[in-house]
């Protein structure tokens, strides 16, 4: 039904049997909007290197990108949830415990916003863009870890606030 009302159909069926002027009205009525469209965003510088019948570039592999670094993001990803239950669970507050938890959870982050910033950012692409988004990145994450390491410290840690927030 709705490839009934596209502009495009419309001039097929109206064509012969409807003046030009009448025509160019009907096309503006039948085309259901009042803006002209526009891409969201505007594309990517583009950059064309060699020619066409060369073969696409292949980046060099490393282990350390692939198998290494998933099995990095899944071991702190399976050791939240320990670190999470117990505080709460066995009713310790060990700072230690306490520390460990958002050491876990801060580095947790950082790989997790670090893969988002590689898959969206290309560095062949956007190479500045890139670069400024993993120094934010570096740069949140020490002050996060600034900002926790205060609460642990001077503060009553992050598992009696939970607690405190929780029975609020």
């Amino acid at each position: 039904m709705a490839s009934l009302a596209r502009s495009s159909l419309l001039l097929r069926q109206v064509r012969p049997a409807v003046a030009p002027s009448v025509l160019s009205n009907a096309v503006r009525a039948a085309a259901f909007t009042t803006t002209a469209k526009r891409s969201l965003l505007p594309p990517l510088p583009q950059r064309v290197e060699g020619t066409v019948n060369d073969a696409a570039r292949i980046p060099p592999t490393s282990p350390a990108h692939g198998s290494y670094h998933w099995t990095f993001d899944r071991l702190v990803a399976a050791s939240l949830i320990p670190l999470t239950v117990t505080p709460f669970a066995a009713g310790s507050l060990n700072p230690t415990l306490d520390a460990l938890l958002c050491a876990t959870i801060l580095i947790h982050s950082h790989t997790g916003f670090q893969q988002i910033i590689i898959d969206y950012l290309p560095a062949y692409r956007v190479p500045r863009a890139r670069k400024a988004f993993s120094w934010g990145l570096n740069a949140a994450t020490v002050i996060v870890g600034l900002a926790l390491y205060e609460f642990e410290t001077n503060d009553v840690g992050i598992t009696e606030a939970i607690k405190r927030v929780w029975k609020a």
